[in-house]
């Protein structure tokens, strides 16, 4: 390589260093900036706690009232990944299914999409009637979670390349073989972003769930902390508790970009893009 290509390639490289910096850095600039505005506006107005708590208010909250959140927010997390798991399951379960029967697909997918557009928010005291309050908060956040990773894997067994599925096919290539060697490969991207949107919907699912249940004790999740909050106009604990929602849905997405990246990197150009 001579010494003007091994320049732009050492220019190019230290782009991309700075962009991935930036990448990192200014969502946190733009989260202190935000909290300082935020903190200047409570302090030059001197708003009440129970108006607007400082963000000094909700950090001290957040520590002082973190065993109780703490046991709230491991309730909310147990129903997120568990319906997260059972949406994954039965998502990927039903669109093989409908792979392998275009009768069975043309039958069901339009129920899939009606139980997708009806609000969870008016299922949920339907189904707190005829379930357990614990397995009727889980269904609801299976609901929300199960259509996208339906749809996603659907659309990736649908899509595989017609002349790699004719080169199977004339090699005398089984359906199962079809299935395992083929199909499913093509459509792990899709099953894997289909997944990570259901990350953030299990746990949207989940909160709604909690609060349509309303119930008190020792087994509340953190929305039913944050509803609490707010008849008891403790807007501190309400903000600490937000706070902590948004965290673990942060981090739910983050693991799950993860996974598909380190699944997919080796392979796949959307995932060997960002790296």
């Amino acid at each position: 390589m001579n010494a003007p290509a091994s320049s732009r390639v050492r220019q190019t490289q230290e782009r991309t260093r700075r962009e991935r910096m930036l990448r990192i850095l200014l969502p946190f600039v733009a989260m202190a900036i935000g909290v300082s505005i935020w903190d200047l506006v409570v302090r030059l107005n001197d708003i009440q706690p129970y108006v607007l708590p400082s963000p000094g208010l909700v950090l001290e909250t957040l520590v002082r009232d973190w065993s109780l959140l703490w046991s709230s927010l491991l309730v909310t997390l147990t129903i997120t990944l568990e319906a997260l798991i059972l949406a994954f399951v039965g998502g990927v379960g039903l669109a093989i299914l409908f792979n392998r029967s275009r009768v069975f697909e043309y039958s069901f997918y339009p129920y899939a999409v009606i139980l997708q557009v009806t609000p969870v928010v008016a299922i949920a005291p339907l189904l707190l009637i005829y379930l357990p309050q614990q397995a009727a908060v889980l269904a609801c956040a299976w609901i929300v979670a199960f259509f996208p990773v339906l749809a996603n894997t659907t659309l990736g067994l649908h899509s595989v390349d017609r002349n790699l599925s004719e080169l199977f096919q004339l090699y005398g290539a089984s359906r199962w073989q079809m299935l395992r060697d083929l199909k499913l490969p093509a459509a792990l991207p899709y099953m894997l972003g289909g997944l990570k949107i259901a990350g953030g919907l299990s746990l949207i699912g989940a909160v709604v769930a909690e609060i349509a249940a309303g119930s008190a004790g020792a087994g509340s999740g953190l929305a039913y902390r944050i509803a609490e909050s707010g008849y008891r106009l403790n807007i501190p604990r309400m903000f600490a508790a937000l706070i902590l929602l948004s965290i673990t849905g942060i981090v739910i997405f983050a693991l799950l970009s993860l996974v598909s990246h380190l699944i997919l990197r080796r392979w796949h150009d959307s995932a060997a893009q960002e790296s």
